[in-house]
């Protein structure tokens, strides 16, 4: 970690007013997150809705202090910070337009994972709300994916209680810094968590908890996703504005339905009559539309790759997947030396050919 650039990337999140377009737009134009701060009025006005007000608390901005101020508490704390433009940031927030700037984690986390499931509902989970819960993630284990929630009551915490029952790293999203836990009641699971996964959050420690945080934080609860589960809602709730988050962010979308009187599910109903979420009665619905049923990685299938023909071309654009990790059609086109209507070409058959999977985000991934 350069502490040096890390203080003007972190300093660039505490000015106020400013928010992460506006910040990412900044960055854009000066050239990165330190020449914002050195970069005279004149010039900073003339970038687009960035007007005299933002220019002014850029231009006074004293702020620095307390960015070393939290540099030194991440040290002392075990915490990673993860600016938006280095490999270690999540992937799949990078086509949000609205992602944080930095983000902290602290734990083993691997925010980069082939398969990546965000799993809400409400904080009033039913007994039935819970159940299926448990055997969802149960049953989609197989596939090894990494669950995310908000650590909330209810649905959120029995999703990560169920990743940690079956072995699956499971992160938090926190609405506050990562110095406090909330609720308090959820510490010794966000304790066992670290071992497997981990919390994160785009709050600096000490900040103070408002309501307003908990629907800023579901756009990471989202956004680091390939798909959001609603497992129970009632007509309005935070789970709702993740789905609704996650349909901005083209994610695959998913509700449980529920009886029409189940205060509960009354969510879950709209968001499928809506259609803005694919119906589930269990893990093969998603597996189904995921794709993960082709892309199990039993012998049979590994040997059935090995007699797939590919031309020089494909096989150029293939190995840029064989890590395993998902990359970006821009990071595959640039890495393959390859014109972008070849590229876009290419992984389109290798698609066909049932070697490659496409995710959201233009992201792609070896089978």
């Amino acid at each position: 970690m350069n502490k040096e650039e890390l203080k003007y990337q972190i300093a660039v999140t505490l000015l106020e007013g400013i928010g992460s377009i506006g910040a990412k737009k900044l960055i854009a134009y000066c050239g990165g997150a330190e020449a914002i701060f050195k970069e005279k009025k004149a010039i900073l006005l003339k970038i687009p809705n960035i007007g005299e007000k933002a220019a002014k608390t850029i231009i006074k901005s004293n702020v620095f202090a307390e960015a070393e101020q939290e540099i030194e508490y991440i040290q002392k704390n075990n915490i990673q910070a993860h600016f938006y433009l280095n490999k270690s940031y999540p992937q799949r927030l990078l086509h949000c337009e609205d992602g944080p700037i930095v983000l902290y984690t602290k734990g083993n986390l691997d925010l980069n994972a082939q398969k990546v499931i965000s799993i809400v509902g409400t904080r009033k989970a039913t007994v039935k709300g819970k159940a299926f819960t448990e055997k969802l993630v149960e049953e989609i284990a197989l596939h090894n994916p990494i669950i995310v929630s908000g650590l909330a009551y209810g649905i959120d915490i029995c999703a990560h209680k169920a990743a940690l029952k079956n072995n699956l790293q499971t992160i938090g999203v926190l609405a506050c810094g990562l110095n406090e836990i909330y609720p308090k009641v959820h510490f010794s699971t966000a304790e066992k968590m670290l071992e497997n996964g981990g919390i994160a959050s785009d709050y600096r420690s000490g900040t103070k908890l408002f309501p307003k945080q908990f629907a800023e934080r579901n756009r990471i609860v989202a956004g680091m996703a390939d798909a959001i589960i609603v497992i129970e809602s009632s007509e309005k709730g935070g789970s709702l504005i993740t789905a609704d988050l996650g349909n901005g962010y083209n994610r695959d979308v998913f509700a449980v339905p529920g009886r029409p009187d189940d205060s509960q599910s009354v969510g879950c109903n709209r968001l499928i009559k809506q259609n803005k979420a694919a119906l589930i009665e269990s893990a093969k619905d998603i597996e189904y539309i995921m794709g993960w049923e082709k892309s199990s990685s039993s012998p049979k299938n590994n040997q059935a790759l090995l007699f797939v023909d590919l031309s020089e071309e494909e096989q150029v654009v293939f190995d840029e997947l064989k890590n395993g990790e998902a990359k970006t059609f821009d990071d595959i086109s640039l890495h393959a030396k390859m014109p972008v209507s070849k590229t876009a070409s290419t992984l389109l058959t290798l698609e066909f050919k049932g070697v490659i999977r496409s995710l959201p985000g233009k992201m792609y991934v070896k089978i």
